[in-house]
């Protein structure tokens, strides 16, 4: 019976999609069975037509929306259609190990606690180097990969992390059951931190196994690392994140830190031409948080889970300690 599924995001990814499920093809033989969910996002470059033939020749199934829906739609499409009690989520820019599906695995069923385990993620032309080792989370409100540009040498631990990056991580099915879905207000861009918040705030942990690896190309589907869409977006989804999680005294409590960081990276983007965006993406990220879809998706606070706020509050005071000493 199998217990796994591969879920892949698709949007004009064909160039990268071959590769990826061709590596998945090349698993190690005691690898538990598992199979292999496409969700194309309307993608208009050949991959509908090179889907349609591949599932025919290979156990792969496919969705095929018909417009690009957002990164969060698309995997909730895929999540609640699959029927394991695992999921894995994988960019199409990725060509993962020969052990990548059997470590996460093994991984994720040693705690009943882990929602989610997070591979070890290499840079595609500099594989000696990280591309994320999971990701973390501080209280000036950034959110950032751990380990990014790194020796891969210096991430071989097993360790807990604040959540997973969706690119390359394993989850529990019942536990979205439980927590909800990606939230698709988010429509790309740190979402797989939203729910990995949600988790902790729930009780669950989220992980990090380096014995699970894959190499990842990064920014394939937006173009680069910094551009106009991707600025306003993630910048409003950084607004969002900590007004849908975080409870008011929370809030008023690390808001002096989060003031400042919003001001860092305010200068910071001001420094690439970009500010007047990040404002805007800022403003958007508080419309998102009063309209309906904010106030219907925002985490109620209950006193049975103070312990674990006050848990994610160390994380947040650690997580900052680790990224001015760069440790």
């Amino acid at each position: 019976m199998r217990e796994i599924t591969v879920v892949i995001p698709n949007y004009n990814g064909i160039e990268y999609l071959k590769e990826c499920l061709s590596a998945l093809e090349k698993q190690e033989p005691d690898t538990p069975e598992f199979a292999v969910l496409v969700v194309d996002n309307g993608s208009t470059d050949g991959s509908v037509s090179w889907l349609t033939q591949y599932e025919s020749a290979q156990q792969t199934e496919s969705i095929l929306l018909p417009e690009n829906t957002g990164f969060c739609h698309a995997v909730n499409v895929g999540i609640q259609a699959v029927k394991t009690p695992y999921v894995i989520l994988l960019n199409n820019d990725t060509k993962v190990k020969s052990s990548f599906i059997k470590e996460l695995y093994q991984a994720i069923q040693e705690n009943d606690k882990a929602f989610s385990v997070s591979a070890k993620m290499l840079m595609w032309d500099k594989p000696e180097l990280i591309d994320d080792a999971g990701d973390r989370y501080c209280v000036l409100g950034w959110a950032f990969s751990r380990g990014k540009g790194k020796r891969s040498e210096q991430y071989d631990e097993p360790v807990e992390i604040f959540s997973s990056c969706g690119g390359a991580a394993i989850y529990r099915k019942t536990v979205f059951e439980e927590i909800g879905y990606f939230d698709e207000e988010h429509f790309a861009y740190l979402e797989d931190l939203d729910i990995g918040y949600r988790a902790r705030i729930h009780g669950y942990r989220n992980y990090y196994q380096p014995a699970a690896q894959v190499l990842h190309f990064g920014s394939a589907s937006t173009g680069s690392r910094y551009n106009q869409r991707k600025t306003i977006l993630s910048s409003a989804n950084n607004v969002y994140v900590i007004g849908k999680n975080m409870p008011l005294l929370q809030l008023l409590w690390n808001l002096p830190f989060l003031l400042l960081g919003f001001l860092v990276k305010f200068l910071f983007f001001c420094g690439k031409g970009m500010g007047i965006l990040y404002l805007k993406g800022m403003m958007t990220g508080v419309k998102k948080c009063f309209s309906a879809a904010g106030r219907k998706a925002k985490v109620p606070f209950r006193f049975c889970r103070l312990g674990h706020y006050f848990a994610i509050q160390g994380q947040l005071y650690l997580n900052t300690l680790r990224l001015i000493t760069k440790s």
